[in-house]
């Protein structure tokens, strides 16, 4: 898993530090592999300067560091400001780790992150929703299946990844609502409205048991695992895309794109912030914030009805 290999002291504290996020602080695999991709990254420059213990690690370090990966280059493109930041998170991470362990080097709460653009999320209307959704007609199992994928994704907000790995015993439908565990593995509850719970119930009527929720084609008999036909994150893509453009809808459509749709529709009509951030699973409350489009265009609503009508 891990791509640090040099036998300096840093190479060897960042290797310890990997295995404390994988052992100790258990952090998906995901963040382990983004965590080791960034500080391989630094360990790669602080070699290339010299520097090869945490104590030689300075603000100065950081600044030429920081100087060099806002001119560096991928696939003929500058990072992105967002992009430097996670390299930036990673190494403070990397410096807390070691402050824990008493072992010398800069404090992680010198270095700040930069400046970033405010985010936006892209969502559907209600009328993009449904017309996304009525555009996956059809009685094959396929078209039965795409149905339900889109009905589950809009009413539960889930991520495409936690989708691809539901099992088909983990989703109760006469409950309308089953437990995932989405990011640090947390667990959090989420709903099946009445019509998805429907789409779903249908689609399973039509198809073999297999252990897959949502698998990528139909078997003859019976697949007790099937592990090799589940659908992947890709393939959700791809199903996503080809039902927005017979849709006819122009904007650029990603599952997180009706996770965006899920939450805004929750907050247009009335559901408190914090129960969005729970639904969604977001660990902080500004992560989910980024949804106060509504809440402006609600505050606009009431500025055009009640101001100046002297």
């Amino acid at each position: 898993m891990q791509t640090v290999t040099t036998d300096s002291s840093l190479a060897r504290r960042i290797r310890e530090f990997l295995e404390y996020c994988e052992v100790e602080k258990q952090h998906s695999p995901l963040t382990v592999r983004n965590y080791d991709h960034y500080l391989s990254r630094f360990l790669a420059w602080a070699d290339a300067h010299e520097v090869t213990s945490p104590e030689q690690i300075t603000i100065d370090t950081v600044r030429q560091y920081r100087l060099w990966l806002n001119r560096i280059s991928e696939r003929g493109e500058s990072l992105k400001r967002i992009t430097q930041n996670y390299h930036v998170i990673a190494l403070r991470a990397f410096l807390k780790y070691l402050a824990k362990r008493d072992i010398a080097t800069l404090e992680a709460s010198k270095i700040e992150l930069g400046k970033t653009e405010g985010r936006t999320v892209e969502f559907l209307t209600h009328q993009e929703v449904q017309r996304l959704r009525q555009a996956a007609t059809g009685h094959t199992v396929s078209a039965i299946r795409d149905r339900a994928i889109l009905e589950v994704l809009f009413s539960t907000g889930l991520r495409v990844s936690e989708l691809t790995s539901l099992d088909t015993d983990q989703v109760n439908t006469e409950r309308g609502e089953f437990m995932v565990r989405g990011k640090g593995d947390k667990p959090r509850l989420v709903f099946l409205s009445r019509e998805a719970a429907e789409w779903l119930e249908t689609y399973l009527s039509k198809r073999v048991a297999m252990k897959p929720l949502f698998t990528r084609s139909v078997a003859l008999k019976e697949e007790p695992d099937g592990e090799d036909l589940r659908l992947t994150p890709r393939s959700i893509q791809r199903i996503i895309k080809k039902y927005s453009a017979k849709a006819g809808i122009v904007k650029d459509i990603t599952p997180h794109t009706l996770r965006h749709s899920f939450a805004t529709d929750l907050l247009h009509n009335g559901a408190d912030i914090r129960s969005v951030q729970q639904m969604l699973g977001h660990a902080s409350i500004t992560t989910t914030q980024v949804y106060t489009h509504v809440t402006n265009q609600q505050l606009r609503d009431v500025h055009k009805q009640f101001h100046d009508k002297a």
